[in-house]
Order: C-alpha cells, then structure tokens, then sequence
C-alpha cells in the first residue's frame, strides 16, 4: 500500500477517484514553504541571541543564504518533491542542509564555522526541518490531516 500523503489520486468520499494533482503541489508548495521559514527561524534566533546589529533583512538573509542555497540542493538531491513529508526526505533535507550550508558558509561566504556554531547548526535545524514533517505524520495517522474523506 503506499503513502496516502504522497500519491496522485485517491478515493473520493463517495467512492470515486479524484485527481489530486493540486493538492499534491500544494503539499510540495507547504513543504517547501515550512523548510525556508525553518531556515529563517533557525537564523532569526541565532541573530537575536547574538543581539546583531544592522539591518535586521539584509542581516537575516546575509546569514541564511549558505542554508537556503543547501535546502535548495537538499530538494534537487533528495528529490524532495516525490515525498517532502517523509522521513527519509526530512533526514536528506536537514543532512545536506547543514551540512553544505557550512561549506557555503566557510569558502563561498567566507563566515566562521567553529564547533560550537556546527552544534549549534545541527541540533536546531534538526529539530525543524525533521520535527515538522513528524508531526505532519503523526496528525496523518490519527486522521487528523490528509483523510480524503474530510477534504
């Protein structure tokens, strides 16, 4: 049987198949949409506790782009789109997130990568951009989200 929050059409309420093609590009659209405000929380928090000053935007996003340029490669490596809510998709995303975010970081951006900012990196985005698509899950299987029957 396969994810039901993954496929293209499913059982409409009275018995009938339903294309759910758009409901499909919206759940990619909100995956995608949840990682970069993950990313953007994670270094929104990060500048806060370092209490940076300057231009709050421009400041944000000079620090958030190594991570958006890795959640993007993320998305292209994992092929993220095919199943954005899954777990392996959760793992791929925060691994090549952090992971190349921080290469960026060190040689594109020039910006320091010492191991406590690593840490501090890989825990939190951890949390994000895995715990959302657990919870997501979690509230499939209680029927809470996804049941076709409640669309």
């Amino acid at each position: 049987m396969s994810d039901p929050m993954v496929g293209i059409e499913s059982t409409g309420p009275v018995g009938t198949v339903t294309n759910t093609s758009a409901a499909t590009r919206r759940r990619v659209g909100s995956s995608l949409a949840i990682d970069i405000v993950a990313v953007l929380v994670f270094v929104g928090i990060g500048r806060r506790s370092h209490d940076e000053s300057g231009n709050a935007v421009i400041g944000a996003l000079s620090v958030a782009a190594p991570f958006l340029i890795a959640l993007a490669a993320s998305w292209l490596i994992g092929r993220v789109w095919q199943r954005p809510m899954s777990a392996r998709s959760g793992v791929i995303v925060w691994i090549v997130t952090v992971a190349v975010g921080l290469l960026l970081r060190r040689f594109v951006f020039d910006r320091g990568t010492a191991i406590a900012f690593i840490i501090v990196t890989t825990i939190p985005l951890a949390v994000l951009l895995m715990g959302w698509r657990a919870v997501a899950r979690a509230l499939h299987r209680d029927g809470e989200i996804g049941d076709p029957a409640r669309r």
